[in-house]
């Protein structure tokens, strides 16, 4: 395992990340996860080398936090850093603040939080948490030794980054939405190099989109990772763009399977800043275009938008259209999108009512997706 610089701390981070946002789950129920297999892929990660454990309050129905404080039972809570978030978008008042922090150190089985994020900021939450003098709490919460550090996590613009950095002074780490797909999407590559210049350390979160650059590429884009010396799988081909910048302290990824556990410690023994060469990152450019003319979603499958009123299977039929697009719209995936989506969970069945726009964190247009989606996939053009 590689260890980085982790902001103003005097510690070392894995470049890997544990995060568990998408454990494995029992019948496709991301509210039932397979807790045995999760368990022994955090502590594989862990007796690999890393270091830092990702989790939040609503991941998998709210199960994460419980799952993650079991795996690190055993002596495993001391060999990590533990990191948690505040469900913001619940919060209104400080006596909210602690009663969902008690509940986590419960679940988690800890009696300190390592970095405590402030989740999700975005422009409709960041002024509601200032009136409660959120930073009021939280150096409360650390003089009382519930919380060891403040940090938060982001979707929105850079603006808004930028402004909730400068607006307090004891942030020790941000964690924003970076691949090479998102460079200038929300935070962006200038948001990593704000933060580090101003000495935070900086999370990475969906490094390969939320699986999307791991899974097969469609024939263009094979076409151009074929065209290179040194063979990479998508997976790694996406984490070692992210590890390639210096400003970055830890990807993390939302592993579902032990293969993915293994796949992404050995890649992180071969990475390093400055690993890639002018040629590799030519390359990812064209790759990344290439992605974009085949029309790609950047939905990451975090799941926040479910469950829909209606039913509609959001993330699944995403999946399908950004794999019709990938496939230059060929009726297979057509058929596929028939066979795996029952009538009552497709796209036609969005009633338009925006729920689930008001809870994605990439900001999808979501609505105007669905009806695209039924339009190609559903045979409605």
């Amino acid at each position: 395992m590689k260890y980085r610089r982790f902001g103003r701390l005097d510690w070392r981070v894995s470049a890997l990340g544990f995060g568990a946002m998408r454990l494995p789950v029992i019948d496709g129920d991301p509210g039932r996860i397979d807790e045995e297999e999760a368990i022994r892929m955090i502590r594989y990660a862990i007796d690999h080398g890393v270091n830092y454990v990702d989790t939040a309050y609503p991941y998998h129905r709210g199960n994460s936090e419980v799952v993650v404080g079991k795996a690190l039972e055993d002596g495993y809570r001391e060999r990590v850093k533990l990191a948690t978030k505040m469900p913001t978008w619940l919060i209104n008042s400080q006596a909210d603040m602690d009663r969902f922090l008690d509940e986590q150190l419960g679940k988690l089985q800890t009696d300190c939080i390592d970095f405590y994020l402030l989740h999700g900021l975005r422009r409709s939450r960041w002024p509601k948490l200032l009136e409660l003098d959120v930073f009021e709490w939280a150096e409360n919460a650390m003089a009382n030794g519930r919380i060891r550090h403040l940090g938060f996590s982001f979707h929105d613009e850079y603006a808004l980054f930028k402004e909730i950095v400068d607006s307090y002074d004891g942030w020790t780490l941000c964690q924003i939405q970076y691949n090479y797909m998102d460079t200038e999407y929300q935070a962006g590559t200038r948001g990593l190099r704000y933060a580090a210049s101003r000495g935070l350390a900086v999370v990475v979160m969906e490094p390969i989109a939320g699986g999307r650059l791991a899974i097969t590429p469609p024939p263009g884009v094979q076409a151009l990772w074929e065209e290179t010396e040194v063979k990479r799988s998508p997976a790694e081909w996406a984490l070692q763009w992210v590890w390639n910048h210096p400003e970055v302290s830890v990807a993390l990824s939302g592993m579902s399977t032990m293969e993915h556990v293994v796949e992404n410690v050995e890649s992180a023994g071969r990475s390093g800043p400055g690993t890639l060469t002018e040629a590799d990152l030519r390359l990812i450019d064209r790759v990344r275009q290439k992605y974009r003319e085949y029309g790609f979603i950047g939905c990451t499958n975090c799941r926040y938008c479910t469950p829909c009123p209606e039913g509609v299977a959001i993330p699944e039929i995403f999946e399908i259209l950004n794999e019709y697009y990938a496939r230059d719209r060929d009726e297979a995936t057509k058929a596929k999108y028939r066979e795996l989506i029952a009538a009552e969970h497709r796209a036609s069945r969005c009633v338009r009512c925006g729920r689930c726009e008001e809870f994605c964190p990439q900001q999808l247009p979501i609505r105007r997706l669905l009806s695209q989606a039924a339009r190609r996939l559903e045979g409605n053009d």
